[in-house]
C-alpha cells in the first residue's frame, strides 16, 4: 500500500499483516487483551509494527523542533513527539546508529514489553526496524515529567497529596510489571515518570528494555546507582526498588539528594530537613514519617533486606484515603491538583473562508469536486517529478497515454473506465502523480469504493504532504466511512494549508 495508512485501513488489513509477522518472527502474537479492531482494552492501540514512513511523516521527518527528550538532542536516544494519521499522538524513541545491531533481538524485546498493558503505564504500542534503524512508538504524554514539576516548575510545585499519588502509581506500575513477568526496570528516575492528558502520574515502558549495546543501565552518576550494580553491572528487581528509594526521596525533598546523604539524616531523625520547602509545611508529618521509611528499607545497602513491589503499593496506598481534615485527596482529579488544564485542548478551527475546493468537500458535492479537478488539471504536480533524458523510454510513452486516456475518461465522467486508465499509470510506478491520485480516489467515491479512495488520498498526501487536496479527499472518504470526527480533523488540517499558502506558505 502507499507509505502513509489510516487507522480504519490498517483494522481492514490487521489479519493480513499478523499472518505476514507471523512469517517473519514466529513467536509474535497480538497481546492479550487485545479487542477487535486493533484496540487493545482501555482504548490503547495493539501492539504492532511501524513503517520507517509512518514515523517519519508522523515526526515531520524527526524534526528538532519535535525533540521532547528532557536533555534535547545531546541526549543518546532521541524521543520524538509526533502524530499519526488516524490523528494520535505518540512518541517515538530513536536509538543511536546500530544500538541493536540483531533486528530480530530488538523486535523480540519489543513485542515483550509491548504485550504489556495498564493504565499506570506509558504503553508501547509499535516498533520499527529498517536498515541500521531501531525505534520504540509509545503512548505520548503530553504533561511533562515528574523531574520538570519537581526541580524545573515555573507555576507551582506539586503539593503533598499529587506526590503520594505519584509514589503509589508508580509502585503500582512497578508492581503489575513485576505480576506480567517484566521486574526488570532499567534506570528509574525522576525523568521516567510522566504526566498524561489528564495530569496522572504513568511510567514510561522505555525503561523496561533490556539495555542496548551502547548504553548503561544506569545513568553516569554513581551516587544515585544500586551498590551491587557497582559491583556485577546487573540489574535485579532489588536493585529496582533501590531506584524507587530514590524516587521517594525527590518527592519528600523536591531535590535530587544523593541516597547516602539522605540516609544519613534519616538516622539522624532529621526528617523534617529533608522536606522540601516549596511545601511550606502543608503535609502530614506522619504521612512523611510513613514515606521516608519506606525510602530508608528501599535505600539498604543488602538487597534481600529491601521490600518487593506488593510491599510498596501496601505501604502506600492507605496514605491516599486519609482525610486530615480535608476533602479526600483520591477524590480530586490529578489536573487540578498539578494545576493543567483537563486534557489536550483541540487546536481551533481555522476562521478562514473556505475555497471552493474546500467548500465542496464540506458539502459533500462529488459533482462540484469532479469540476474543480477538471479545471485544475496537472498544476500542482510541478516539482513533484524530475525526469533524466534516458527515462523518456517507449514504456515512458506509453504510460503518459494511459494518463492522457484517464484524462478523457475522468472529463467525460466514465469513471470506471478513468479507474482503469489510471491505474495503468500509477503501476508502472515509473512517475509519481497526486493529481492522478486525487482524481482516481474521487472515481473510487463516484464508484462507491470510499476504503480505496481514502488510500489513494493519503498516498497523495505522501508525495505532495503540504497538499490541501489531499486532506480534502480524505476527508471525504472519512466521511463515507462514517469517521466523522476524523473528517473534520482533515477539513480543519486542509483549511490551515490553505491559509498557510495565502500568507506565504507553500501548500494549495
Amino acid at each position: 500500500m502507499g507509505c502513509c495508512e489510516s487507522a480504519y485501513l490498517k483494522q481492514r488489513n490487521s489479519s493480513e499483516k499478523d499472518q505476514r509477522r507471523g512469517q517473519k518472527y514466529p513467536n509474535h502474537h497480538q497481546p492479550n487483551g487485545t479487542a477487535a479492531g486493533g484496540e487493545a482494552s482501555g482504548g490503547v492501540p495493539a501492539f504492532g509494527e511501524f513503517s520507517l514512513a509512518d514515523l517519519k511523516a508522523a515526526t515531520n521527518n524527526f524534526s528538532s523542533e519535535n525533540i521532547v527528550s528532557e536533555s534535547g538532542e545531546k541526549a543518546p536516544n532521541l524521543v520524538y513527539k509526533g502524530r499519526l494519521q488516524n490523528r494520535r499522538w505518540i512518541a517515538v524513541k530513536k536509538f543511536t546508529k546500530m544500538a541493536w545491531p540483531d533486528p530480530k533481538q530488538f523486535a523480540d524485546e519489543a513485542w515483550g514489553v509491548g504485550k504489556l498493558r495498564y493504565k499506570r503505564l506509558a504503553n508501547l504500542i509499535g516498533y520499527c526496524c529498517d536498515g541500521d534503524e531501531r525505534l520504540l512508538v509509545a503512548e505520548y504524554m503530553p504533561n511533562d515529567t515528574l523531574a520538570k514539576h519537581l526541580f524545573h516548575w515555573e507555576n507551582q510545585t506539586i503539593e503533598w497529596a499529587m506526590r503520594l499519588r505519584v509514589a503509589l502509581y508508580i509502585a503500582e506500575a512497578l508492581d503489575y510489571c513485576s505480576t506480567e513477568g517484566r521486574p526488570l526496570y532499567h534506570d528509574l528516575n525522576a525523568y521516567r515518570v510522566l504526566f498524561d492528558e489528564n495530569g496522572d502520574p504513568r511510567l514510561s515502558c522505555f525503561g523496561l528494555m533490556k539495555n542496548s549495546r551502547d548504553g548503561k543501565s544506569y545513568s553516569t552518576n554513581l551516587a544515585y546507582t544500586p551498590p551491587e550494580y557497582l559491583r556485577n553491572g546487573r540489574v535485579t528487581p532489588e536493585s529496582v526498588m533501590f531506584s524507587f528509594g530514590t524516587v521517594l526521596l525527590d518527592l519528600l525533598s523536591g531535590k535530587h539528594i544523593p541516597p547516602t546523604h539522605a540516609l544519613d539524616m534519616i538516622r539522624g531523625k532529621n526528617i523534617l530537613l529533608l522536606m522540601d520547602s516549596h511545601l511550606e509545611g502543608n503535609f502530614s508529618t506522619e504521612e512523611a514519617t510513613t514515606v521516608f521509611g519506606l525510602a530508608s528499607q528501599c535505600l539498604q545497602y543488602e538487597p534481600r533486606e529491601r521490600p518487593n513491589t506488593k510491599d510498596l503499593v501496601a505501604t502506600l496506598a492507605p496514605l491516599q484515603n486519609k482525610p486530615g481534615g480535608r476533602i479526600l485527596s483520591v477524590q480530586v482529579p490529578s489536573y487540578v491538583m498539578l494545576g493543567i488544564p483537563k486534557g489536550e485542548e483541540a487546536p481551533p478551527t481555522p476562521q478562514n473562508s473556505l475555497s471552493p475546493m474546500g467548500d465542496a468537500c464540506t458539502r459533500m458535492d462529488l459533482t462540484a469536486i469532479h469540476q474543480i479537478l477538471v479545471m485544475t488539471h496537472y498544476k500542482d504536480d510541478e516539482g513533484t517529478n524530475e525526469l533524466s533524458f534516458q527515462e523518456w523510454t517507449q514504456q515512458m510513452r506509453d504510460m503518459l497515454e494511459a494518463r492522457k486516456r484517464g484524462d478523457l475518461a475522468f472529463r467525460d465522467k466514465d469513471f470506471k473506465a478513468a479507474i482503469d486508465w489510471y491505474s495503468q499509470f500509477i503501476d508502472v510506478g515509473t512517475m509519481v502523480s497526486p493529481t492522478v491520485l486525487a482524481r482516481r480516489s474521487l472515481c473510487y467515491l463516484l464508484n462507491d469504493q470510499p476504503d480505496a479512495a481514502l488510500r489513494d488520498a493519503m498516498q497523495a498526501q505522501c508525495v505532495y504532504p503540504d497538499w490541501s487536496t489531499a486532506f480534502y479527499m480524505q476527508a471525504v472518504a472519512l466521511a463515507k466511512l462514517d469517521m466523522h470526527k476524523d473528517a473534520a480533523d482533515m477539513l480543519s488540517e486542509a483549511a490551515s494549508l490553505e491559509d498557510k499558502k495565502q500568507r506565504g506558505g507553500r501548500g494549495s
